[in-house]
């Protein structure tokens, strides 16, 4: 691999579409509602909700349900459809698609939205988790600063949830770098953003079903990744922008 700097002594045509992608914003429904200063506000407001007139709520819906009303299908929930936003399956996806396009592209920049993005999920989900200190739901305690890492251990720091949230930020981060470092046609980025959704809403749904998350920890965390994946993606454009105009200009 050489350095971005001499990545690409003239513009090709893809750098040239990038550009043009990247300096038209994206002035849709669906472009405002996942921008940045939406996720934030949105992740703010549950925040405050969850500690106040959501408690009750998280609450009531905080049950065992597959363990009470469907014990039969708990162990395949547990270990297999739980699991599929885990980091031991969604972290290697990133990292294979990474390294791969990185060697094709003869670039870091792959691998540096890789290594953000794993950073982003330790610090900025583990940190939120950490400050918020929220213990599980078996706890019955839905309050903020009732847990505690070092206190309850990993049963005291479920705000927000980590699989909701890397299912988005992970899995979401490895979609990126297909639509914007391959030749993987728009038809098929879209799909593959329908299966990160998917992902993101089986994450959710079997985290409640077992009843391992309050509500607004889900909520939360598909914010969050959000966010964060929304802040890591906005970074490399504006790399990706800086390095075409430096090509064209040189």
């Amino acid at each position: 691999m050489v350095s971005d700097a001499s990545e690409h002594p003239e513009p090709s045509i893809d750098d040239t579409l990038d550009r043009g992608r990247i300096s038209a914003p994206n002035v849709t429904c669906t472009g405002l509602l996942t921008s940045a200063p939406a996720l934030a506000a949105g992740l703010i407001f549950v925040i405050l909700i969850a500690s106040g007139p959501m408690e009750r709520w998280d609450y009531l819906l905080a049950h065992r349900w597959l363990r009470n009303y469907q014990p039969e299908l708990l162990w395949f929930a547990q270990n297999v459809l739980d699991r599929v936003a885990s980091q031991a399956i969604c972290l290697p996806v990133l990292c294979v698609t990474a390294i791969i396009l990185a060697r094709r592209r003869r670039s870091w920049r792959p691998i540096k939205v890789a290594l953000l993005a794993e950073f982003a999920f330790l610090a900025g989900v583990g940190g939120m988790k950490v400050v918020f200190a929220r213990p599980v739901t078996y706890s019955r305690e839905p309050g903020f600063f009732e847990g505690g890492l070092i206190d309850m251990g990993a049963k005291g720091i479920s705000f927000p949830s980590g699989h909701a949230a890397e299912s988005i930020l992970i899995f979401g981060a490895a979609v990126y770098l297909l639509a914007h470092y391959s030749a993987a046609s728009p038809r098929l980025v879209r799909r593959l953003r329908w299966v990160v959704a998917l992902i993101a809403l089986n994450s959710v749904v079997v985290s409640f079903l077992l009843g391992w998350h309050w509500m607004s920890d889900l909520l939360g965390g598909l914010l969050l990744g959000g966010l964060l994946l929304r802040l890591i993606t906005r970074w490399d454009e504006r790399g990706r922008e800086r390095q075409g105009d430096a090509a064209v200009g040189a």
